[in-house]
């Protein structure tokens, strides 16, 4: 006879545990390239393009977004656990692509599979903390989940950084990957459990009468279009990512052309997404007590700022970490903020759906990034596409503030056993 079901961290913890130390490996795996990928496309493949280079960026972007948005509907029809193996399993190839690459665009189709593997892996970590942490805690929740993928980004980042002063750059990555990627498949298959249970468990407290299960179609058009807290969560994830795509791809380049060294450029790389990853374990917990609004709101605003002191300080070493480490804040308080906002407007029954969609215009800020950062080098210059992204960085912020916001009273007022 199985255990009763329940919801909350403590009645989780081993497996609420066990799914946050699979996220720092998630968040390993793309943190790898962080640092030095790159500058890989410089010096092994003598690119000379930025728009070019950051083709890995856009792969990576649109693989994640379409599959976040597929993950969504698959995981109400297929169960979560086995869409976070496949993602692992998807994996596998990354580490031979990039280690045996002929030419840049092997390294471009790596990305595209590591883009399912983060959409899979990623999305089912964070449906499944969600699933099991019920609706009081929902903010420290994913605020824990954040933190450590983005704590597994910050260390992979700075140790391929370090390790590449070294050895050959691509060599740490591809060993990197090849561990991680078989670790996770592991876990996932001999240690997790799937969440179905605790959403029909939750779905109880919520009422089922008269409510219709949502169909993609109509989960899109809701997160997107109609439901106004949903639209101002989507375009705030979007254009955050706007920025994470010219920190992970631009960046780099633009801070070895001022005379970075190699481990410069990795530290600055790790700092953005340590302050990031560690801010989100207070923010997370915060929005729960505050509400969303103003934390996305400031944390937009935050961003647009550091992107400026990016610019303000002309590659130097010191105005540059001072940047990375505002940026990492701002995005600390957005993060986990805005999943947990958009968890507040969802059935549970409806919930992967609708974060699928979140996530899939939050990720296609990857792509519009860099896009915006790759032509707009090649075409002025990285300071000019930097301040492209930090306009509307602001703006995004300011159009959060003007949104009308439901209060979350009916959450706390909600049973949770």
């Amino acid at each position: 006879m199985s255990a009763p079901i329940r919801l909350g961290l403590r009645a989780n913890a081993r497996q609420f545990a066990l799914l946050v130390g699979l996220n720092a490996l998630v968040g390993a795996m793309v943190g790898l390239e962080r640092s030095v990928l790159p500058l890989i496309g410089k010096h092994d493949f003598g690119l000379r393009s930025s728009a070019t280079i950051l083709a890995f960026v856009v792969a990576f972007g649109a693989a994640k977004a379409l599959t976040n948005l597929a993950a969504g509907d698959l995981a109400e029809r297929v169960g979560r656990k086995r869409l976070l193996v496949a993602g692992w399993l998807v994996a596998l190839p990354v580490p031979l692509l990039i280690a045996f690459a002929p030419s840049w665009w092997f390294i471009v189709v790596a990305n595209l599979l590591l883009g399912i593997n983060q959409g899979l892996a990623w999305s089912m970590t964070v449906v499944m903390k969600i699933d099991l942490a019920g609706p009081r805690r929902r903010g420290l929740a994913l605020g824990l989940n954040e933190a450590a993928g983005y704590l597994g980004v910050a260390a992979s980042a700075f140790v391929t950084g370090a390790l590449a002063a070294s050895y050959a750059p691509r060599t740490v990555v591809w060993v990197g990957a090849a561990v991680i990627a078989a670790a996770g498949l592991l876990i996932s298959l001999l240690a997790v459990h799937d969440t179905g249970r605790h959403v029909a468990f939750e779905q109880q407290a919520h009422g089922s009468a008269g409510l219709a299960r949502a169909t993609l179609r109509g989960a899109f058009v809701r997160t997107s279009l109609r439901d106004p807290v949903l639209r101002a969560c989507s375009q705030a994830g979007l254009v955050n990512n706007l920025n994470d795509a010219l920190a992970w791809g631009l960046a780099p380049l633009y801070l070895a052309a001022h005379g970075a060294s190699v481990r410069e450029i990795a530290v600055v790389a790790a700092a953005y997404p340590v302050i990031w990853g560690a801010g989100q374990l207070a923010t997370g917990w915060l929005s729960d007590h505050t509400g969303r609004k103003p934390l996305i709101a400031a944390g937009m605003i935050v961003q647009a700022v550091a992107l400026g002191l990016l610019v303000a300080g002309d590659g130097a070493f010191a105005p540059s970490l001072a940047a990375a480490l505002l940026l990492g804040a701002g995005t600390a308080m957005v993060y986990p903020t805005l999943l947990a906002a958009v968890s507040d407007a969802s059935q549970p029954r409806d919930r992967a759906r609708i974060i699928g969609v979140y996530r899939f215009w939050r990720d296609f800020g990857f792509v519009l990034g860099a896009l915006i950062a790759g032509i707009g080098a090649d075409a002025t210059s990285p300071q000019t596409a930097i301040l492209i992204v930090a306009l509307l960085t602001g703006a995004s912020g300011l159009l959060v503030a003007a949104t009308s916001w439901q209060p979350r009273t009916a959450l706390r007022a909600a049973p949770v056993p």
